[in-house]
C-alpha cells in the first residue's frame, strides 16, 4: 500500500515564515473561533523563536534580518482577539 505524507504549504512571504516560525516555537498561537494570532507572552518560546531565526533564517535573509522580522511579527500581533468578548469580571 502507498502511504503518503502530509505535506507542509509552502511559505510565500517573509512574514509567513515568521509566522510559521513563532507557532512551531509555542509563541502565538490561534484563536480557536476567529483565526486571529494572539501573543502568548511566553518568553521561553519567543526566544526559542529568536534563535531558530538567527540559526536558520527564511531563504535570502541575514539573520539579523530574520531576527527583525520575527520582532516586527511580534510587534503586530495582541495578546487578546479583537472578535473574541471580554469576559465580564
Amino acid at each position: 500500500m502507498l502511504m503518503t505524507r502530509q505535506r507542509r504549504p509552502m511559505i510565500r512571504t517573509v512574514r509567513g515564515w515568521a509566522i510559521s516560525v513563532l507557532q512551531d516555537a509555542g509563541a502565538i498561537r490561534e484563536c480557536e473561533e476567529h483565526g486571529w494570532m494572539q501573543e502568548r507572552a511566553d518568553p521561553h518560546a519567543r526566544d526559542k523563536a529568536l534563535e531558530i531565526a538567527s540559526q536558520d533564517p527564511a531563504a535570502g535573509l541575514s539573520p539579523d534580518q530574520a531576527v527583525a522580522e520575527i520582532w516586527d511579527v511580534l510587534e503586530s500581533i495582541g495578546d487578546t482577539c479583537p472578535d473574541c468578548s471580554p469576559e465580564a469580571g
